[in-house]
């Protein structure tokens, strides 16, 4: 087959997709128009869905950035809150892939009031490591990396679309599922944590006191779920524990630093003095010897 073949099979093939994806489109919002979504009713369904434990504990994201900590909804709670909220498309599209990167775009159409949020974006097929970057040559490590840069553009589309007082009251009601689903009291639960902190990472409580700026008598719900938040960070590599911790240098004293060096002077100084007190050769030593015998 020919290059001009190729080129205009290809060509018919997208513009096929083009169209279908049109029509499904436009009958979309047919439908949204037909069925206008209850906002009562889908305010309801997320906080629901914000009761549900597995959500609440997945709800938030923080890492640190600059000296300060970013906070804010993760992608499942976008996910949840679009699904609720009706009447929503969203997703990712990988437009292109060559040259080592991929052209992809994350969407998010509301499809009653016709508001979209779309951003498109590079993404190099390189992985960062502390030796360098790592070209990824695996399709399935493509994949993840697309999937895994994709997701954060994709929250901030979803975002942009959902009403503000709406994803403020989602965030709340995952802070109160947290709160309200613990049977256990919050003194034994912060032991606990600070205990697996000193054996996961040796991160000891008053280093935890000081991140949290407060004695641990004095641990809220917040500041629990703020440390599960930054231990779940440590346990899956997204930060390492000198972004939250001040890590105290090790004082090392003099004999720490050499063992032997008090040994080794003391015995310097008793090899001296000895030699000082024994008489050279030949200076009267041969008489004194004499007069003894």
């Amino acid at each position: 087959m020919e290059w001009n073949e190729i080129t205009a099979q290809r060509t018919t093939t997208t513009e096929i997709v083009v169209s279908r994806q049109a029509q499904e489109v436009q009958a979309a919002m047919v439908i949204a128009k037909k069925f206008p979504r209850d906002e009562v009713e889908s305010y309801n369904r997320i906080m629901r869905s914000c009761q549900r434990r597995s959500l609440a504990e997945q709800s938030m994201y923080e890492y640190p950035r600059g000296g300060t900590k970013v906070t804010g909804p993760s992608i499942r709670l976008a996910e949840a809150m679009a699904q609720n909220w009706g009447n929503l498309d969203f997703g990712i599209i990988e437009l292109e892939q060559r040259s080592g990167e991929s052209q992809v775009m994350a969407y998010a159409w509301d499809l009653e009031s016709n508001t979209r949020q779309t951003k498109i974006f590079s993404v190099p097929h390189i992985r960062s490591t502390k030796n360098g970057n790592i070209p990824l040559t695996d399709p399935r490590d493509i994949y993840e990396m697309v999937a895994n840069q994709g997701a954060r553009r994709l929250r901030a589309c979803i975002l942009g679309i959902i009403p503000g007082d709406i994803i403020d009251a989602a965030v709340e009601q995952c802070k109160d599922t947290l709160v309200k689903g613990e049977k256990e009291p919050l003194i034994d639960r912060v032991r606990k944590m600070a205990k697996a902190f000193e054996d996961a990472y040796s991160v000891t409580l008053p280093m935890i006191e000081k991140y949290l700026g407060c004695k641990s008598e004095a641990f809220s719900e917040n500041d629990f779920i703020r440390l599960k938040n930054v231990y779940k960070s440590l346990r899956d590599g997204m930060a390492k524990r000198e972004d939250y911790f001040e890590l105290a240098a090790p004082a090392e004293s003099e004999e720490l630093k050499d063992p032997f060096a008090g040994k080794a002077k003391k015995k310097k100084q008793k090899t001296a003095e000895r030699l000082e007190e024994e008489p050279e050769p030949g200076l009267g030593g041969g008489a004194d010897a004499a007069g003894r015998e």
